[in-house]
């Protein structure tokens, strides 16, 4: 027959300091309390020795008894597990996965050296642990406890990695993943425009899943100036480098992701070099580390921004802290080591383990000391976010255990809707009912979990000043609650923060300033995008934005102010009547036009008189007449062109040009013919009468009207705007619409003038009393310069000027046709009236 009892010893266990109180139910701690650590030889060849932990952090000794604190809290409470006692079993890892290895191990097998048959039943050491509070320890830890779906509810791990569920199956936390303290960062980055960041981070899962994150979400607006790890032991030649890329960068904003003890190091010798003007902004695992926050460093670290999670009183917990007793004979090492710490004494239980001999002269500790006595971090409870994360943390515990002895059979969540024993409880019975917790604190702060086992994501922000005692404090300026509305999510008190520069004011750090509105971003070459030169917009061309990426071409109608930052009407330009020259040329022609209505009045009135009819008053009225229409045609090149002028222009030009041509041409033909018909026996003039006379002219001026309809109807001139020459106007002219039809006109003008001014050059020798043939030639060598000469004019000249040549040419050659051919007559007419007589013209003909 079989023994009742199987046997089973374990063969070693851990010497671990901690803290335990017996319960029904036992939940698990791990805490740094211990900060220094002497490492054994692990060459492995011979038995390790335990690893030393030393340097208590009274602080984290606070976190160990607030869960102390909560679980009896909780047992007082008859609303939460009536009848049931929560017990406790916490330990130091030393701030080394080794031993945070070994505590984990220890609280999932027990303390028990002998086990038997009936410990294999029942609820097991413990069913959930509060901690890790290091990252990286989580990582490992988690790992082991999700193989037996044993809740661990750390209250300062924040590492984005733990979130992910497959690797992760049991973690839960009461402090908010790293994903959400990195968006809180980006948006106070963002808030003051600080586009050009340096990050340093430790060389562990803490620090380097930070920085992914925070790569990922600054990219979305900035630039990372640089990135240095900070090692977690502690390496002077590593933190040197880290400084001097601190020194030579231009980025003014830097982020530390780090652990308080692994940022000491850097801080100390940022200090000691006396490195300014920088503003630092805090990981929540150091933003309020009172260690760091000294009048020492205050001249490098003050204003320094960081991300803190939420502070809250836990009330009773100071007075639960200053009665800490002692036993130096129990299990209880940890109270041992922090009371010998505290009142630098010894109990002389312990010195009896010991060779007392070769120890000095000791004061020996009574464990009546007054705690209250001395001002240490364990006493301070303003600066509570980690113990009451801790304190959360016991309760989501203790709330789930409570759902779990509240189901009714039946209606339970697992097989067969049956419900777990509160006396039999397992672990992944418990991480059922933690999965969907939901209650809010004395405080009114509701904790539950997301799908991923993270805490409701809520900040504050903290800035490093001087109270008004001068003494250093680290004050909540503001706060980051994700679950505000978007966009509001980050609150500030601009008041309330200290900015440690000499101006007193928020510190610039781009890699390039902004470009203004009126440039464009460049890139530079081989270097990050926030580093840019600022390129002016061409003409034409603006941008209305602080940064722009480019430039924007303004409408065809407008055109660049000399900022570039604004569109303009272009300036329209064309030859008005309101302007000096419009003026000048208007009064030109009208002159000219009164001038030729004058000759020819003069002309009308002295019609009988023998200057006038030798001269062929008809054709000499209607020169006259034409003469004036040429005037007045320049008219219509002034004012703002329109359809009707276009037409009218071209067309005004064309054909009371011609008629002015022909009639010329006319009048130098019958001047050659009456002179032969004077000779014996020539009667050539009765070929060439008036009524011949007349017809020229009409067929000469037909066939120009006939060029001029056959142009309109095929190509009509129009009015257009012109951007080709001058960018910043638009210049209103008219269109000719068809050069073959406009070379025509020019060319028909051209071409009678070419034949009258050779025919009168070869009549330029008849008698006196017909030398007009001199003055047509005069006349007509005139025009021809005129015209030849404006040419060249036309095209050089730009905008309204173009206009103002074409009709200085028109009324130069109009003026010069009237005053070589009617001069010479009017002064007879007008001031020799004696020489205006057929006796003194026949005279003169007799002569020669």
């Amino acid at each position: 027959m079989k023994s009742r009892f199987i046997l089973c010893r374990i063969q070693e266990t851990f010497d671990l300091q901690g803290l335990y109180k017996k319960g029904d139910i036992m939940l698990g701690g791990i805490f740094e309390v211990s900060f220094e650590t002497i490492v054994p030889d692990l060459s492995f060849h011979s038995k390790p020795e335990k690893w030393n932990c030393e340097s208590l952090d009274f602080s984290v000794f606070q976190w160990a008894l607030t869960m102390a604190f909560a679980i009896e809290e909780i047992n007082r409470d008859p609303t939460i597990l009536p009848n049931i006692t929560l017990g406790y079993r916490l330990f130091d890892n030393c701030m080394r996965l080794q031993v945070a290895l070994r505590a984990a191990t220890t609280l999932i097998t027990g303390m028990d050296e002998v086990l038997t048959e009936s410990d294999c039943k029942g609820p097991p050491p413990v069913v959930a642990i509060i901690g890790d509070p290091l990252s990286s320890h989580s990582i490992a830890i988690s790992r082991i406890l999700g193989l037996f779906h044993l809740p661990m509810v750390s209250y300062y791990a924040t590492c984005s990695c733990l979130s992910n569920k497959l690797e992760y199956p049991s973690f839960f936390r009461t402090v908010p993943s790293d994903a959400f303290q990195v968006q809180a960062m980006v948006q106070l980055i963002e808030h003051y425009g600080w586009y050009w960041v340096g990050i340093i981070a430790t060389e562990d899962d803490y620090g380097q899943y930070a920085v992914k994150s925070f790569q990922e979400e600054i990219n979305k607006f900035g630039c990372i100036a640089f990135i240095e790890n900070l090692p977690v032991i502690s390496k002077r030649a590593k933190i040197l480098q880290v400084i001097n890329t601190i020194k030579h960068s231009t980025a003014k904003v830097i982020v530390l992701f780090s652990r308080r003890v692994d940022a000491a190091p850097l801080v100390k010798e940022i200090t000691e070099q006396n490195i300014t003007g920088r503003q630092w902004i805090a990981s929540e695992a150091w933003s309020t580390a009172t260690v760091l926050a000294t009048e020492e460093n205050f001249g490098a670290f003050g204003g320094t921004f960081g991300i803190a999670v939420r502070r809250g009183e836990i009330p009773g917990l100071k007075t639960f802290l200053l009665r800490i007793n002692p036993n130096p004979v129990s299990i209880q090492n940890l109270a041992t080591r922090f009371w010998e710490k505290m009142f630098d004494c010894k109990f002389k239980e312990n010195l009896s383990m010991t060779n007392s001999s070769t120890l000095p002269e000791v004061k020996y500790c009574t464990g009546s000391e007054d705690v209250s006595s001395k001002q240490t971090p364990y006493t301070d409870v303003s600066e509570s976010q980690a113990s009451y994360n801790i304190y959360k943390g016991v309760y989501a515990l203790a709330h789930s255990l409570n759902k779990l002895a509240s189901c009714e059979n039946g209606k339970g969540p697992f097989e067969n809707k049956s419900c777990a024993s509160i006396t039999n409880v397992q672990p992944w019975q418990l991480m059922h009912y933690l999965k969907g917790i939901n209650f809010t604190t004395h405080l009114g702060e509701r904790v539950a979990f997301d799908k991923n086992g993270d805490a409701l994501a809520i900040y504050d922000i903290v800035n490093w000043q001087r109270d008004s005692n001068g003494k250093i404090e680290i004050k909540t300026v503001g706060v980051y609650d994700k679950a505000a509305v978007t966009g509001q999510e980050l609150t500030l008190n601009e008041g309330d923060i200290f900015w440690n520069f000499a101006s007193g004011s928020i510190p610039e750090s781009v890699c390039s300033k902004s470009c203004l509105p009126g440039s464009r971003k460049a890139n530079k070459k081989g270097q990050p995008v926030c580093c840019f030169d600022c390129v002016l917009c061409t003409e034409g061309e603006i941008s209305t934005q602080v940064d722009s990426p480019e430039c924007f071409k303004c409408p065809p109608d407008f055109w660049s102010n000399p900022e570039r930052n604004m569109c303009l009407m272009k300036q329209i330009e064309f030859l008005s009547y309101e302007e000096t020259m419009g003026i000048i040329l208007a009064a030109s022609a009208i002159f000219g036009s009164s001038l030729s209505f004058a000759v020819l009045i003069v002309f009308v009135y002295n019609r009988h008189t023998p200057v006038v009819k030798a001269n062929n008053s008809e054709l000499s009225f209607l020169l006259l007449v034409s003469l004036s229409l040429c005037f007045l045609c320049s008219l219509c090149f002034i004012g703002q062109p329109s359809q009707l002028n276009c037409l009218l222009r071209h067309i005004m030009f064309g054909v009371s040009f011609v008629l002015c041509i022909s009639c010329i041409l006319v009048k130098t033909v019958v001047v050659i013919m009456a002179f032969k018909a004077t000779l014996p026996g020539n009667n050539m003039m009765k070929w060439f009468g008036v009524a011949q006379q007349r017809g020229t002219v009409f067929i000469f001026t037909i066939i120009q009207s006939i060029i001029c309809i056959t142009w309109l109807i095929t190509a009509p001139p129009a009015p257009s705007k012109n951007t080709k020459y001058q960018n910043a106007k638009i210049i209103l002219e008219c269109d000719i619409g068809s050069v073959t039809g406009f070379s025509f006109l020019l060319g028909y003008i051209g071409l009678l003038s070419l034949v009258c001014f050779v025919l009168a050059f070869l009549a330029r020798n008849l008698p006196d009393t017909f030398n007009e043939a001199k003055f047509i030639t005069f006349s007509m060598l005139i025009f021809c310069a005129v015209w030849l000469s404006f040419i060249p004019a036309y095209i050089s000249s730009p905008g309204k000027y173009t206009v103002a040549v074409e009709i200085f040419a028109i009324l130069a050659s109009s003026f010069g046709l009237l005053m070589a051919i009617f001069a010479p007559k009017c002064y007879i007419i007008l001031l020799k009236p004696e020489k205006n007589t057929k006796k003194v013209l026949m005279g003169r003909f007799d002569k020669n």
